[in-house]
């Protein structure tokens, strides 16, 4: 922390507020009311009746004020930005996370505002839309399921991995970004969508010999599988390696970030979590992305999500760390 310290932009208000403004609005301000983008008919407020950072929409059908956070996950938060700023920071440089409890006790905010906040960045952190399918050029993508936590309601535990959330997880060797999901079983019937709706078929399918994939795996230009059952972790078959050791070297960071930092996690967030893994492992120092630039990235992520909670409960509220 004390290295943000030396970075005004976590003490001074209007400081933040430039910074965020400066990559929110990169190509100019927007009336998140209309839409209005023509900065003639957009004036900054000022004086004494108006607080900082406010702007007037001059649309004739609009005449609506707004600042940087309207249309955020910032949005009617009574956190100041320089706080939101140091967790948003916090949080991007984290490999395997931060936990609520240590970002409230180096903000000095409650526990229950920064758990909220926290959350609001993981949404920022989603990625939503229309994204292009995997493997597009016939590259290679790795497609594995692991499970974490236990299901919400189960008690006594079930054989094997029968009580535990699943995560399935999709990754494009070639431009390293990765895809996870909150699944409700390892099923081909869970499964298959998923993979069918993120993966080009003319990729090059890669995964352990689970039956879920010997039918689906057809599908794809090619499928090949490692026998981990045998010990076969990666084989070479001319250039071409074999393998889903990439996958599994993400599910690690994932697994080591909620077992040591989180340690709690509720099933129904469990997808902001996976967000938050993903966002960092598609935003690394390996594809020339650094702590600054990630912190940029998640800036202006944040526009056009919201996420509310009216009185967040206990069963809500988890303890991290």
């Amino acid at each position: 922390m004390a290295d943000l310290l030396k970075n005004p932009i976590f003490l001074d208000e209007t400081k933040a507020r430039d910074w965020l403004e400066a990559r929110v609005w990169a190509n100019g301000r927007v009336c998140p009311h209309c839409g209005n983008a023509d900065q003639d008919k957009i004036t900054k407020l000022e004086g004494k009746a108006h607080r900082p950072g406010v702007y007037q929409c001059n649309e004739p059908a609009c005449r609506e004020q707004f600042t940087v956070t309207v249309g955020t996950v910032f949005e009617r938060s009574k956190i100041p930005l320089t706080k939101w700023l140091a967790a948003l920071f916090l949080m991007t440089a984290s490999k395997k996370g931060i936990s609520a409890h240590q970002v409230h006790r180096m903000l000095g905010i409650s526990y229950k505002s920064t758990w909220f906040l926290m959350h609001r960045l993981r949404e920022a952190m989603r990625v939503g839309g229309l994204v292009p399918p995997m493997g597009e050029d016939g590259g290679a993508v790795e497609v594995d399921e692991t499970y974490i936590g236990r299901l919400q309601g189960v008690k006594k535990k079930r054989a094997g991995a029968g009580h535990k959330n699943t995560v399935l997880s999709l990754l494009d060797r070639e431009t390293g970004q990765v895809r996870s999901f909150h699944v409700a079983t390892a099923t081909v019937d869970d499964v298959a969508p998923i993979v069918r709706a993120n993966v080009s078929k003319e990729a090059h399918l890669m995964s352990d010999q689970a039956k879920i994939y010997k039918k689906l795996g057809a599908e794809f230009s090619r499928h090949d599988t490692v026998n981990h059952q045998e010990d076969e972790y990666a084989r070479r078959e001319g250039e071409t390696l074999i393998t889903t050791n990439t996958i599994e070297s993400y599910f690690s960071v994932f697994k080591r970030g909620m077992r040591g930092t989180y340690q709690h996690c509720a099933e129904k967030h469990l997808h902001r979590y996976l967000a938050e893994f993903d966002f960092r492992h598609n935003n690394r120092i390996a594809l020339g992305v650094d702590d600054t630039d990630r912190a940029n990235q998640l800036a202006k992520g944040i526009v056009g999500k919201r996420l509310t909670y009216r009185r967040p409960n206990r069963k809500d509220v988890q303890a991290e760390g």
